[in-house]
């Protein structure tokens, strides 16, 4: 179950990527594995698209000075947990 952070995007994206090097998939489960690495990145690149975007923005207020409460987007939020940060991305789910 994903908690909606960059580092379970990543941690997914990788456990996508060791399935599509598993020598036991025939040619059916590959191909089934290969969609839905294709999608898994398509989605991925949209969220860290949005990351990208609501962190543009916040530098752009910062820069021209809007009258605005000093918060870090929640997709932005950095939290620390033993010694550990990660970025939270908000994608609706839980």
């Amino acid at each position: 179950m994903m908690k909606n952070t960059l580092g379970d995007l990543n941690n997914l994206l990788f456990a996508q990527l060791e399935k599509l090097g598993d020598d036991d998939l025939n040619g059916e489960e590959m191909d089934v594995e290969i969609r839905r690495a294709e999608a898994m990145a398509k989605v991925g690149e949209q969220i860290i698209k949005t990351g990208e975007l609501q962190l543009k923005a916040m530098m752009h207020m910062d820069e021209y000075g809007y009258d605005r409460k000093k918060a870090v987007p929640e997709m932005l939020e950095v939290r620390g947990g033993g010694g550990e940060l990660s970025v939270e991305v908000a994608t609706g789910g839980s």
